[in-house]
């Protein structure tokens, strides 16, 4: 369940940048950035993909206390970073489409097609990069083919409700949604610092 619920959240996060700024291009008349706009979502991927292919295969060539001590830091790392990401996102949700529309308006008035993909490639590679730090400490800590199938289900349900969005569905509850899955993500974060105590614990960091 601990991926589902992270790759729908993490998911629908970067789902959100490119929906408000891709609705802000269609507002504004502006369709022409929609390129620059899919270029920056493929880019951020592609580093999602390379640190999450790091990660695992970092994870592979260790065995033993090496072993131990990798995943043990990575999921205390990941349960940190997991807490911080759910208040960072609760005191910034109601100025995030400020914020992006911003920056997205400033690209567009420096005729700047790079200055948008950016816009996009930071918002997304974030969101990415956490999901791949977060699914490695999951897979490390649960069932794999579980865990992976979770992580499918919560990519497409993130893609729909992103799509949702965009399309400026007034059934989506953000602040339910936000409520429910953070409370998720607490109860998951907590679990991700126990496993990786008890990492640490098997290593012989800890007696």
């Amino acid at each position: 369940m601990g991926a589902g619920v992270i790759v729908l959240r993490e998911g629908f996060e970067a789902s959100l940048v490119v929906g408000i700024v891709l609705a802000f291009l269609d507002r504004t008349g502006r369709r022409d950035g929609f390129a620059a706009v899919w270029i920056g979502v493929g880019a951020a991927l592609a580093l999602a993909l390379l640190v999450g292919g790091a990660l695992f295969a970092a994870g592979a060539e260790l065995e033993g206390r090496a072993e131990g001590v990798y995943e043990g830091i990575v999921m205390l790392v990941a349960a940190g970073l997991l807490t911080w990401m759910i208040f960072w996102m609760r005191n910034r949700a109601r100025s995030l489409r400020g914020e992006i529309e911003g920056r997205a308006k400033a690209a567009l008035d420096a005729g700047s097609a790079f200055g948008l993909g950016l816009v996009v490639f930071l918002g997304v590679a974030r969101e990415g990069v956490e999901t791949a730090l977060f699914l490695f400490s999951s897979f490390e800590g649960s069932s794999s083919p579980l865990s992976l199938l979770g992580a499918v289900v919560g990519g497409v349900a993130a893609v729909a409700l992103g799509y949702l969005f965009y399309r400026g569905s007034h059934r989506l509850d953000l602040r339910v949604f936000f409520t429910a899955t953070s409370a998720l993500l607490l109860v998951f974060a907590a679990y991700l610092l126990a496993m990786g105590l008890h990492e640490l614990a098997e290593a012989g960091v800890f007696p």
